[in-house]
């Protein structure tokens, strides 16, 4: 059996992943939501935050986590060149090379990411998390099998898109799972159908 893409991400209302300049505090990491999700989803808690906090990233979701550019260097203004040492991580970008000193653990590629996803999915192994950004999730659109969207009762009015701009296709899924929170976070998991 291959392996499955899921793309994983937080969501504003008016579907923004992060602000015009890539602002994600607006998602709060307080609430009844917290709970349930790193219960299941454990393995996207960046290492630092699961060390300090007690949470167990076991690799039993994902052992593969996929960013383009602008969602890796959210981090690197405050020293976290490696968010996620307890997978592989790929970062995807076209105009930005690996950081001065090789980076452990993180594999900086321009390759075509419809193409390495294909590869990444005849592996063996655990899911393959994309954890974003939203022109990176257009790319890989119609390798997606699975959406786990976190639904956040913010507004933001403006910023990067859940999906970059792609030419029309309607693509059909079906709700696997929805569940809703005290907190106004509503996760939702969408399978590809067919």
């Amino acid at each position: 059996m291959m392996r499955e893409l899921v793309y994983y991400v937080a969501v504003s209302l008016d579907g923004f992943i992060a602000g015009p300049n890539g602002e994600y505090d607006a998602f709060s990491v307080e609430g009844d939501h917290m709970t349930a999700i790193n219960e299941r989803y454990s393995d996207t808690v960046a290492t630092h935050v699961a060390e300090a906090f007690g949470v167990e990233a076991d690799g039993r979701m994902f052992d593969t986590v996929l960013m383009g550019w602008n969602t890796y260097a959210v981090g690197l203004p405050y020293g976290i060149t490696s968010p996620y040492r307890h997978l592989r991580q790929i970062v995807f970008s076209r105009e930005h090379a690996a950081p001065a000193e090789q980076v452990e653990g993180v594999e900086v590629t321009d390759r075509d990411p419809v193409e390495f996803v294909r590869e990444l999915k005849a592996e063996e192994g655990s899911s393959i998390w994309l954890c974003g950004g939203g022109a990176l999730a257009s790319a890989l659109a119609d390798e997606i099998d699975r959406l786990v969207i976190k639904r956040y009762p913010v507004l933001f009015g403006a910023g990067v898109p859940l999906f970059g701009p792609r030419e029309y296709a309607a693509r059909a899924f079906e709700a696997v799972e929805s569940r809703a929170f005290e907190s106004g976070v509503t996760l939702g998991e969408y399978a590809r159908r067919g």
